[in-house]
């Protein structure tokens, strides 16, 4: 099975606990770290947002009350029952959100046509990573800014206890909250595995973009990577 079928095949079988398993993994710091990025947006004033691998809308739902209600917010998730999920809790407080099926290999959305792009935690699942961020800026408009929140390789002296949570720690917890113990086994590698945030935003660059910076959180786990095209 490919690589993108079998993380697609993954999300939807732990749709439905994702979001609490991941505020109970991270002691709640993935919370403090998504309203980092959602403040980073409410700073662009947008007129409006696409949010992709929007899962069950996460981020799209704290966009949603940060920004005015004039503002477009559209979701987008190659796992339907990720956005099933999203589209049910947006009917039941009412407000405006779509979720749309879009794979970040090749996106459902015109060419240079987003103002303000958001990704969180997606980057690190894409099938072809190079593919993935070029399809980033093909969407993105002259101008237009992309803010990428992802994990990362710590500092040094943290890479120990980093190694003994994503890849021992993480799958085992995981596994009891959500009852798959291969899903969580797979995203602890994911992140062990991925570049740290000076070798992506090299790659960022390559694949098209400007003014790439990144701000490191939590000894360098995670890193939140605001670029312009």
């Amino acid at each position: 099975m490919a690589l993108g079928s079998a993380v697609k095949q993954m999300f939807s079988g732990i749709a439905s606990r994702y979001d609490f398993a991941n505020r109970v993994l991270s002691l709640g710091l993935c919370v403090l770290w998504r309203n980092r990025l959602v403040e980073a947006v409410v700073a662009l004033k947008p007129r409006a947002v696409a949010d992709l691998a929007t899962g069950s809308g996460d981020v799209a739902f704290t966009l949603r009350r940060a920004l005015p209600p004039e503002t477009e917010i559209t979701g987008y998730d190659f796992c339907e029952p990720m956005l099933e999920i999203g589209r049910r809790r947006a009917q039941h407080e009412n407000v405006g959100i779509e979720f749309k099926v879009g794979d970040c290999m090749q996106l459902p959305i015109a060419t240079g046509s987003c103002e303000v792009v958001t990704i969180a935690y997606g980057v690190r699942n894409f099938e072809n990573r190079a593919q993935g961020l070029s399809e980033l800026a093909r969407i993105t408009r002259s101008g237009g800014t992309v803010l990428i929140l992802e994990f990362s390789q710590p500092q040094l002296w943290f890479r120990p206890l980093h190694f003994l949570h994503v890849r021992l720690l993480l799958p085992i917890l995981a596994g009891v909250l959500t009852g798959d113990f291969g899903a969580y086994k797979y995203l602890g590698t994911s992140i062990a595995d991925f570049p740290n945030a000076c070798a992506l935003s090299e790659e960022l660059k390559k694949a098209g973009f400007t003014e790439v910076r990144h701000e490191s959180l939590l000894f360098g786990t995670v890193a939140l990577h605001r670029v312009k095209k």
